[in-house]
């Protein structure tokens, strides 16, 4: 088996503050965490045999991981643009805007666009790079959008923007 992956497709270098502040918080933790496996990796390969120690295979599998996601931050950070101001034309759907959508059962949601990087769907972030949020941009209320996937074609009203808070 090859240890070769494909590089990641290249997503928006968008990302709101607080989403910068996370990444950068994750980053230091992440270093923190590095010190605390490496301090155990060493324990466990001074226990002998590092071919059947379990602790040591465990330990050199989390360290990889972790220095990966650090090279990962370290390159993507100074590539990101920080989004801080809202637009202009706040009538307009653009980057970092709450949405309030209504389908065609009359049920709303709402999601705010997001780089990729902070993309939640338990805080209802979507990607920039998402096609939900490709169709809404630039639109503005009473617009209506079609998401086509494989199974079915949804359409959604644009019911609200905001750039502050998400309305409720």
């Amino acid at each position: 088996m090859s240890r070769w992956r494909p590089p990641r497709p290249k997503s928006s270098p968008y990302i709101t503050q607080e989403g910068y502040q996370a990444l950068e918080i994750e980053l230091k933790e992440l270093w923190t965490r590095r010190k605390d496996v490496t301090l155990a990796l060493t324990a466990a390969a001074a226990e002998g045999d590092r071919s059947e120690n379990a602790e040591y295979i465990y330990r050199k599998k989390e360290l990889r991981g972790i220095d990966r996601r650090i090279h990962y931050l370290q390159k993507r950070l100074p590539a990101l643009n920080i989004v801080s101001q809202p637009p202009d034309d706040q009538d307009r759907i653009f980057f970092s805007a709450w949405v309030t959508l209504e389908n065609e059962a009359d049920e709303e949601v709402t999601y705010r666009i997001v780089g990729a990087d902070e993309l939640d769907p338990k805080k209802r972030y979507i990607s920039l790079d998402s096609p939900l949020a490709r169709a809404l941009l630039k639109k503005t209320f009473d617009d209506e959008v079609a998401i086509q996937n494989e199974l079915k074609e949804t359409r959604y009203t644009v019911v609200d923007i905001n750039y502050g808070k998400p309305s409720e």
